[in-house]
């Protein structure tokens, strides 16, 4: 199996949004998706990484006609890593105790960490943390502005923690999932959970080392509804406005 990894973009710098990126970055990626179209093995899968990711992926994906949409992702994994190390600091325990957590939607300050549908050693996290006002409030808020806080920090983004998710999301999406867990990754969603087709979206993914499916019937309650809500508007009003650079 072969890989594109692009991760070549303008950074986000102080005080931008992705929105802001959105017309900067897009043209890159109108060229990125019909040079894949053009010259890449028949396997190739790409993941995107220069930010707005989601939006880029499917910039790419829109210009790369003969590719299969499955074969495009973008990366959520950074964010499944901080929401990960945020639970196991909480209540002292290894980041490999986490299991069974997903980002839905979008990567950005929409984006939602599902901890109703994770696990701390095998239990569920609410049973775990029964400190409900910091699971809705500041665990969510401090995965959806990590990135804006390290670059604040830095005046940089985070290349390091980076380049290890993009380690581990190949390396998830070719090895078979351990029965029961799931990963995080953003995909071409096929309408699974009332999503809208088309977008690329972050599920709860897992694969058998070869192809990958959205995990199906998780249980999402109201809040988490309201959540994954939002963040499909955004990328719903991302679309909208990259639309002059997806072919018809």
């Amino acid at each position: 199996m072969n890989w594109a990894l692009l991760v070549g973009a303008v950074p986000r710098k102080a005080g931008m949004e992705r929105k802001d990126l959105l017309g900067i970055n897009g043209k890159i990626f109108t060229g990125q998706g019909r040079a894949i179209a053009k010259n890449a093995a028949p396997d190739i899968r790409v993941l995107v990484v220069g930010n707005p990711c989601n939006t880029n992926s499917l910039i790419a994906m829109n210009n790369a006609p003969g590719v299969p949409s499955d074969h495009f992702f973008a990366m959520t994994m950074l964010d499944e890593n901080r929401a990960r190390t945020q639970l196991a600091k909480k209540v002292g325990v290894d980041v490999t105790a986490i299991s069974n957590l997903a980002i839905w939607g979008n990567h950005s300050s929409t984006m939602f960490p599902d901890f109703f549908n994770a696990k701390i050693s095998g239990q569920p996290v609410t049973n775990v943390i029964k400190d409900d006002a910091w699971l809705k409030g500041e665990f969510i808020t401090t995965i959806q502005q990590r990135g804006a806080a390290i670059i604040k920090a830095r005046g940089l983004s985070s290349a390091a923690s980076a380049a290890n998710a993009i380690v581990d999301t190949v390396r998830r999406l070719t090895t078979p999932t351990k029965l029961g867990d799931w990963f995080s990754v953003a995909v071409c969603t096929p309408g699974d959970y009332g999503i809208a087709k088309g977008l690329i979206f972050s599920y709860p993914i897992r694969t058998d080392g070869k192809k990958w499916e959205i995990v199906p019937n998780l249980p999402l309650n109201d809040f988490s509804r309201s959540k994954i809500a939002a963040t499909e508007a955004e990328l719903k009003e991302e679309k909208t406005l990259v639309a002059d650079l997806l072919p018809k």
